[in-house]
């Protein structure tokens, strides 16, 4: 079993490396391994390696900087799915893809569900989502939507915070932007389900696309009070607590790149598919802020 994953590197990356090595080989690539941008190397690499199943979490997130920088957001996040499909397909192979709550325009009231319309609103949404329809091109895919990634690996508005609160003694956060933070570890757990399901099922048909997020919902402002107040818990000093982290709305917070004001994604048919339980949000949040200030990062 042979398992080539993209983006190693990254936040789910670096979790997928590390919990998929039990289910067999993992050819573990970043952009130093595999250039997504190089579509030719992309086609050798795999013609080389012959992998029994793909998985591609690598991604341009960067999302106010794809506004200036659209063609690269395009090769990673169209081209290279497109690329990844056709040798999956070739191979007849499996390949697993993840996405972003920003193929929606935010203006739905309730969660948005897998069947809803698409109507992305930034370069990096509309390169994500031209990205899912060349996936589709290939019959066994299943595309992973999520949102609000964090982790202890890499950059996220968790660690931004906990950087934050013990630097500044006031912070004004955004209060109508709704959604449910997506843990990287958590995201791993269930895509190694799914792949487990996939290959103790010779007649495996539950191809597609999944909305995968913790249970619950939050907005940015509720978010970082949460972990203002679980830093005081953990006696960890800090100069801003939840009183001082002040609401906002998105007018008042302007970004290069438009945001969802709803990003809240229906999970329902991914649990009743794999016969998952998804952890509540909070859960999530508190025990990587355990871990992390445990770790003694960004401790004033």
């Amino acid at each position: 079993m042979k398992i080539l994953l993209t983006g190693s590197n990254g936040q789910v990356g670096f979790e997928l490396q590390k919990k998929l090595s039990a289910l067999g080989e993992v050819i573990a690539t970043d952009r130093e391994e595999l250039d997504l941008t190089n579509l030719n190397a992309i086609r050798t690499f795999i013609d080389h390696t012959r992998p029994d199943i793909i998985i591609n979490p690598a991604a341009y997130t960067a999302v106010d900087k794809a506004e200036s920088e659209p063609e690269l957001a395009y090769q990673i996040n169209t081209l290279a799915p497109e690329v990844l499909a056709d040798k999956a397909r070739e191979l007849d192979i499996p390949l697993i893809h993840f996405s972003t709550d920003y193929v929606f325009d935010g203006l739905k009231k309730d969660a948005y569900i897998e069947t809803d319309l698409t109507n992305p609103q930034s370069v990096y949404g509309k390169t994500k989502c031209e990205g899912e329809e060349k996936i589709r091109t290939h019959t066994k895919h299943i595309i992973l939507r999520t949102s609000w990634v964090f982790g202890v690996h890499g950059n996220n508005f968790l660690k931004t915070m906990l950087r934050l609160i013990t630097d500044k003694e006031s912070l004004n956060i955004v209060s109508d932007q709704w959604g449910s933070p997506a843990s990287a570890s958590m995201l791993s757990d269930v895509t190694f389900k799914i792949i487990d399901g996939i290959l103790k099922n010779k007649n495996f048909n539950d191809y597609g696309t999944y909305h995968v997020t913790s249970d619950g919902e939050t907005n940015w402002q509720q978010y970082a009070s949460l972990i203002a107040s679980e830093l005081i818990k953990l006696n960890v000093k800090i100069k801003c607590g939840p009183d001082q982290i002040h609401s906002i709305l998105t007018s008042q917070y302007p970004t290069a790149a438009k945001r969802p004001l709803n990003s809240r994604l229906n999970t329902e048919k991914l649990k009743e598919t794999f016969v998952l339980d998804l952890p509540d949000w909070e859960d999530e949040v508190k025990k990587h802020v355990k871990i992390l200030s445990t770790l003694g990062i960004k401790q004033p």
